[in-house]
């Protein structure tokens, strides 16, 4: 981490700032240290440049198993795609001008697909993330001197409500243990008049009588690595099948919702090989994570209200995708 990240950490809870201690330093950048609270006394490890504010084994951990396996899968720098970019631009839509030095939160960044996007176009970038992701985001960002990685939970994040110009959280609110307050979090970190955007799976009245839903309380309480070993060994047969099915226009729309296979049929831009291994990581994706709880827009919009945010349009997807100000 560099020295300037300093400014905006606290710590998380009480908001008192933080003193940084034996610092081992490496071209300019802190490698290893203490963040000691001038308030509670409580230290927070830096360990390989990353600050870490929470234990290690979350609830989460399911994510930092896929994103240190898969990290380079949806990287559009690796797999010689724009999927990526344009999806942020499509949840987010902010361009170089919006976010050229301006400081931007990636509210649970995973390997950090959206952080080099957000990154090359020269953001001040803090990418967080509650699992071990986070290495697997430091290889990731390793090419851009404007981004650091921070190791916290959005629930209590480190940081002072109204730190960020731009905070985007994509894919990450329903898989925490209160979504509510997930997004309030979203919200309120920015500054006035900052902007935010949230991407949230969508809940209709069918949505968990989905294979995916139907096989969740199984697979969830599954070890990780048993639940992953399983879809790599079931993949080979599922593959073809759902690369048909999924392509069929009477029958894509029940076989997607039957079976419980991220096949990205659409994404004609990837190889073969790498839709493969996006099927892999994106079906695991679907079956470990302790907590998936779909919302409404109407559910995200109470929540909006009750934070004050100036304004917030939704665009359908398949997903919940909201951007506003704060």
């Amino acid at each position: 981490m560099r020295e300037r990240l300093l400014e905006l950490l606290r710590e998380p809870g009480t908001g008192a700032n933080l003193s940084l201690k034996n610092a081992t330093l490496r071209d300019s950048q802190i490698e290893e240290g203490q963040l000691v609270s001038t308030q509670t006394g409580r230290s927070y490890a830096i360990v390989r440049g990353i600050p870490r504010f929470v234990p290690p084994n979350s609830y989460a951990e399911s994510f930092g198993l896929q994103w240190n396996k898969y990290r380079q899968v949806q990287l559009d720098s690796d797999a010689h795609t724009h999927i990526s970019r344009a999806r942020f631009e499509a949840e987010a839509g902010w361009t170089q001008q919006h976010l050229s030095d301006k400081w931007c939160l990636d509210a649970g960044c995973g390997a950090g697909r959206f952080a080099e996007v957000a990154a090359a176009r020269k953001a001040n970038l803090v990418a967080m993330d509650l699992s071990s992701a986070v290495e697997a985001a430091k290889k990731t960002l390793e090419p851009f001197p404007n981004a650091e990685v921070v190791q916290a939970s959005l629930l209590e994040p480190p940081f002072e409500s109204g730190s960020f110009d731009f905070i985007y959280c994509i894919g990450v609110i329903q898989h925490t243990p209160d979504p509510r307050r997930a997004i309030e979090k979203v919200v309120t970190l920015c500054k006035p008049n900052g902007q935010f955007a949230m991407t949230i799976y969508g809940r209709k009245p069918w949505t968990k009588l989905s294979g995916k839903y139907v096989l969740r309380p199984i697979t969830k309480r599954l070890p990780q690595n048993v639940l992953l070993q399983m879809i790599e060994t079931t993949m080979p047969l599922l593959f073809p099948v759902t690369d048909v099915l999924f392509r069929l226009p009477l029958v894509s729309k029940i076989a997607r919702f039957a079976i419980p296979v991220a096949n990205w049929v659409e994404h004609t831009g990837s190889t073969r090989e790498t839709r493969y291994a996006e099927a892999v990581l994106d079906t695991f994706d679907a079956l470990s994570p302790r907590y998936d709880s779909p919302m409404t827009a109407g559910e995200v919009e109470s929540v909006l209200k009750r934070v004050a945010a100036k304004r917030w349009e939704f665009r359908r997807h398949p997903s919940i995708v909201c951007v506003g100000i704060h």
